[in-house]
C-alpha cells in the first residue's frame, strides 16, 4: 500500500466512486473487501490508523459464540461458525485452531456444558475445527498445569478459532488496495455533501498529515465507524437518534506460566453472568473480558479500576498462582459498538451481537453492531444496498472466496507467521544490514527490518502504528514498548524524512498513550466517577 499514491487519486475531482466508506476498522474494511469483489470502485477513509479502535482490542477469538447459543441466538452462531471456517481457510497465516478447556467442578456442569458443546459441534458441520469431549481431572491438569485442582472433576475440550486482529485488519486493507480500492488512514471525514434534493453525493476529507482537504464524489456513502457511528449520523442529520450502546471490555496480559500448556481456559459463567477467557497469544496469556456500559465513545478508552479488579479476582478463582497487578504486562480496553435496543434490558451482555444496516433519508448507509468473526458477511449485507441506493445493478459477491494478502500454504515459523508470504521479503531486507537485523527489544523476536517494512509497505506513520498494531508489543508488554520507542522513532524518522522536532513530538504522544497500558497504584481512571 502506498498512501501518497492513493491520495493522488483524490485529486481527480471529476471521478465518482461507487462507494465511499467512512471507517477503517473491521466493519469498514469488510465493506471495502466485498465491494471490490463485485468490481465496484471504493474509497475508504480512516481518521486514525487502521483498527486503531475496537478492532485491535478484541479477545483475539474467531468464534461462533458459545454463550450466544446459550442465549438462544442460533442464527448468529450459525452465521459466525460459517464465517469462522471461511476466514481460517482464506487467511491461514493470521488464524489458527485453538483448543479450549472448560474446567468442571460438579457433575451438573459436565452434563450441561457437554450437551451445549455437542450442539456447537453439530452446527459447525463440515467447517468444524474439532469435536468436543470430556477429559479427566488428570488430563486437565496435565494440559493446564496452572489450573486450580481443588474440587476439580475434569474438563471439557472444544475448539474455536484464534487470530491477530490488527494484522488481519491490515491484511484486508492490503487485499482491497491491491484490488483497486483507494485506502487511506489519517484521513478524517469533516462533512457530507448533498445535492439540491438533500441526497448524499459525496463527502469532504481532511488529510490529517498534510492538512489538505479533498472533495470526494460517491454514488453511495457507508458509515462504518463502529462506536462513532452516531457522530456521522448526526453529521448527516443533527436530529438523528442514537443507534449505538458502547460496552467496554478490558483485557489483562500475563506471562504464559500462569496457566501453562497450549490450551485456552474458558470460564463459562462469572459472577456478572459473562464468560471469561484466558487465551495463549503471541507467547503471552490474554485474560478478559468485562462488560461495562459506557455512554461516551472514546478513541483511546481506559480500563476502570473495578474492571481490573474483576478480571484479577475471577482469574484468581481458577488459577493456583493468583495474579496481581504487579504481574500484569499490559492492560487494554476496547468499546464494542453494540446496536442500541429501542426497548428492553440495558445489560450489554443481553444485547444481540447481530449487525444492522440502516438507511437514512439522505441515502447514508450505516452499519452498526456485529462482531469481528462476521466482518465479511457484514460487508456483504451492506454492499447489497448499492442497487437500492443508486438504481444500478452489480455483480454477485465473491468476498467469501478471496484469499487475503499474505496467504500462503507454508506458514512461516515463529513470529514471522503473521506476515505470511511477505516474511521472506522482510528477512531479505534485513540481510547485510546490521541496523535492520537488530532486535527491537531483547525480550521480543521482532527485528528493526519490520519497522522499515511497516513504514514502506503498511502505511505506518506513527510509533503507535508500529508498536501497537504492526508489531503487537504495546498490547503484549507496555513497558517493553516504551523502552523500544526511541530506537523505533529514529528509524521511522529516516524512512519518513522527518526531523528532530517530529521525533520529540512522536515520543511524547506515544508515551502519553502507552502509559495508559501500564497498571500503577494511582491508575484510577479519571472518568470512572463521572461516566458510569
Amino acid at each position: 500500500m502506498n498512501r501518497d499514491e492513493n491520495l493522488k487519486q483524490l485529486q481527480n475531482t471529476e471521478k465518482i466512486w461507487d462507494i465511499a466508506v467512512i471507517g477503517g476498522g473491521s466493519s469498514g474494511l469488510g465493506v471495502a473487501l466485498d465491494a471490490v469483489s463485485r468490481g465496484l470502485s471504493v474509497a475508504l477513509f480512516e481518521k486514525a490508523d487502521f483498527a486503531k479502535g475496537t478492532s485491535s482490542r478484541s479477545t483475539k477469538l474467531l468464534h461462533g459464540g458459545v454463550r450466544y447459543l446459550a442465549q438462544g441466538d442460533v442464527f448468529l452462531v450459525l452465521e459466525a461458525l460459517r464465517e469462522r471456517g471461511r476466514l481460517i481457510k482464506n487467511a491461514p497465516h493470521l488464524t489458527q485452531n485453538q483448543a479450549f478447556i472448560i474446567p468442571v467442578y460438579n457433575r451438573w456442569d459436565r452434563i450441561q456444558y457437554s450437551a451445549g458443546l455437542k450442539m456447537y459441534d453439530y452446527m459447525s458441520a463440515n467447517l468444524s475445527l474439532g469435536s468436543s469431549r470430556y477429559i479427566s481431572k488428570e488430563e486437565t491438569i496435565r494440559r493446564m498445569p496452572g489450573i486450580k485442582s481443588e474440587g476439580l472433576f475434569g474438563g471439557i475440550v472444544y475448539h474455536d478459532g484464534q487470530f491477530d486482529d490488527a494484522r488481519l485488519a491490515l491484511s484486508i486493507a492490503q487485499t482491497a488496495d491491491h484490488a483497486g480500492a483507494c485506502i487511506i488512514n489519517y484521513a478524517k471525514v469533516v462533512s457530507l455533501e448533498k445535492d439540491p434534493s438533500q441526497k448524499l453525493k459525496g463527502l469532504v476529507v481532511l488529510d490529517l498529515i498534510s492538512k489538505k482537504k479533498y472533495s470526494v464524489n460517491a454514488k453511495m456513502v457507508v458509515n462504518a465507524t463502529g462506536v462513532f457511528a452516531d457522530k456521522i449520523l448526526q453529521m448527516d442529520n443533527p436530529e438523528a437518534e442514537k443507534t449505538i450502546q458502547p460496552s467496554q471490555g478490558i483485557h489483562l496480559v500475563l506471562d504464559m506460566d500462569f496457566l501453562g500448556g497450549k490450551d485456552a481456559l474458558m470460564i463459562p459463567k462469572t459472577r456478572d453472568g459473562r464468560v471469561l477467557f484466558a487465551v495463549p497469544w503471541h507467547g503471552k496469556l490474554v485474560v478478559g473480558t468485562t462488560d461495562t456500559v459506557r455512554e461516551k465513545a472514546k478513541l483511546e478508552p481506559e480500563a476502570l479500576q473495578k474492571e481490573i479488579d474483576f478480571v484479577l479476582e475471577t482469574a484468581a478463582g481458577y488459577l493456583t498462582r493468583k495474579p496481581t497487578r504487579a504481574d500484569v504486562k499490559s492492560v487494554f480496553a476496547g468499546l464494542r459498538p453494540l446496536a442500541r435496543p429501542k426497548e428492553g434490558s440495558t445489560k450489554t451482555k443481553e444485547i444481540s451481537r447481530s449487525h444492522k444496516v440502516i438507511v437514512s433519508e439522505s441515502g447514508l448507509v450505516t452499519l452498526t453492531g456485529g462482531k469481528w468473526t462476521t466482518f465479511r458477511k457484514m460487508g456483504e449485507d451492506t454492499v447489497a444496498y448499492f442497487p437500492k441506493i443508486t438504481g444500478l445493478t452489480m455483480n454477485p459477491s465473491r468476498s467469501k472466496d478471496i484469499l487475503l494478502h499474505g496467504f500462503t500454504k507454508v506458514i512461516p515459523k515463529g513470529h514471522w507467521a503473521v506476515y505470511g508470504s511477505n516474511a521472506a521479503l522482510i528477512q531479505e531486507l534485513a540481510k547485510g544490514n546490521p541496523q535492520l537485523e537488530e532486535r527491537i527489544h531483547p525480550d521480543f523476536p521482532n527485528i528493526m527490518a519490520e519497522v522499515a517494512w511497516a513504514v514502506r509497505n503498511e502505511m505506518a506513520l506513527k510509533i503507535e502504528d508500529v508498536l501497537s498494531r504492526r508489531i503487537r508489543m504495546l498490547i503484549l508488554d507496555a513497558q517493553a514498548a516504551l523502552d523500544s520507542a526511541e530506537k523505533v522513532v529514529r528509524l521511522m524518522a529516516t524512512e519518513l524524512r522527518k526531523d528532530e522536532t517530529w521525533q520529540e513530538k512522536e515520543l511524547h504522544d506515544f508515551r502519553s498513550v502507552a502509559e495508559k497500558y501500564l497498571i500503577k497504584p494511582q491508575n484510577f481512571s479519571k472518568t470512572e466517577a463521572v461516566d458510569d
